[in-house]
């Protein structure tokens, strides 16, 4: 039996509340979303019929969850299991496709038009609500200090292994605190900070819908992920962050150490223990952004096209 009391303290109230319908969580949260940000289309990106939200709408006024059109303290109550409640940046490695500029300092530190790579990827946390932000530490640990004048709330997590394992060991390290937790990778340009969403109806990949790809990537069946490879066709190219809910990350805390102590574990990545060993234990959605919503910078040529200022190094 899955023990639910596999992170940090006792379940909240609030995790006992009825489990929402899909569509009444689309609804609900697009609502809730009106209420932080007035200006945006309440139901505008919402993929149903105006019938459709008009009867799930009533449905949740009968609830007490919506009132007048909009989302009550009852329907933020029923949002909150569904909330994001912390952030857990994988930054440990090396980066040594980025060379010249990795000698010398972290990846997720190298910054881009005079701001550094993971700033943008905390900012786009915290404007989501999210303040429970842990990094998962290694290569030249100590320069990531300077983050914490920005940002006092971050706690490190220091990964020993960072130059000896891939980074299933930094998910290893933080194996604790991926339940309703966002898992990024720390060396991503974002350019649209609403890719980090407050709320999540399951599990999820972001990832950017591709008719070819040579890059990490997902087949995907009826919006769930079914297989990662390496290269393919209409396929969905794999971004570097997720969302993990109450549940899968319960059992991530028990599937990450599992795989990492099997013969070469340390050689894994940690997405393949949900997407690849253990994968009949989840059941993992793709949720689609696209190339100008955010940029992974592979190599020291990418990061040169992308800011001229590295062209004369």
């Amino acid at each position: 039996m899955l023990d639910l009391e596999c992170g940090r303290g006792q379940p909240n109230k609030e995790e006992k509340a009825q489990k929402l319908e899909k569509k009444q969580f689309d609804v609900l949260e697009a609502l809730a979303m009106k209420e932080r940000k007035p200006l945006q289309s309440k139901f505008g990106k919402l993929l149903y019929s105006e019938d459709v939200i008009r009867g799930v709408t009533e449905e949740l006024t009968g609830l007490g969850l919506v009132t007048k059109g909009k989302i009550t303290n009852a329907g933020f109550t029923a949002l909150e299991p569904y909330r994001a409640k912390r952030a857990v940046f994988l930054a440990a490695g090396f980066g040594s496709r980025l060379m010249p500029i990795t000698l010398n300092t972290p990846k997720p530190l190298v910054r881009v038009h005079g701001r550094r790579l993971i700033d943008g990827l905390i900012d786009s946390c915290l404007e989501a609500g999210i303040r429970e932000i842990y990094i998962v530490r290694g290569y030249l640990s100590e320069q990531f200090d300077q983050l914490r004048y920005k940002y006092p709330m971050i706690q490190f997590l220091e990964n020993p292994v960072y130059d000896k394992a891939n980074n299933i060991a930094s998910a290893a390290c933080a194996r604790y605190l991926l339940q309703n937790a966002y898992v990024l990778e720390s060396d991503l340009l974002v350019q649209n900070p609403a890719i980090i969403k407050p709320y999540h109806y399951t599990s999820n990949f972001l990832a950017i819908r591709k008719e070819e790809t040579d890059d990490w990537c997902f087949d995907v069946e009826d919006g769930v992920i079914v297989k990662e490879k390496v290269g393919g066709k209409d396929c969905w190219q794999m971004v570097g962050i997720s969302y993990w809910n109450e549940a899968d990350g319960c059992r991530l805390a028990e599937d990450i150490p599992a795989v990492y102590r099997k013969d070469d574990g340390g050689k894994s990545y940690w997405e393949q223990v949900p997407l690849v060993y253990c994968r009949e234990h989840y059941q993992v959605a793709v949720r689609e952004c696209s190339g100008t919503d955010i940029t992974e910078i592979d190599t020291f040529q990418e990061l040169q096209e992308m800011d001229s200022a590295y062209m004369a190094r």
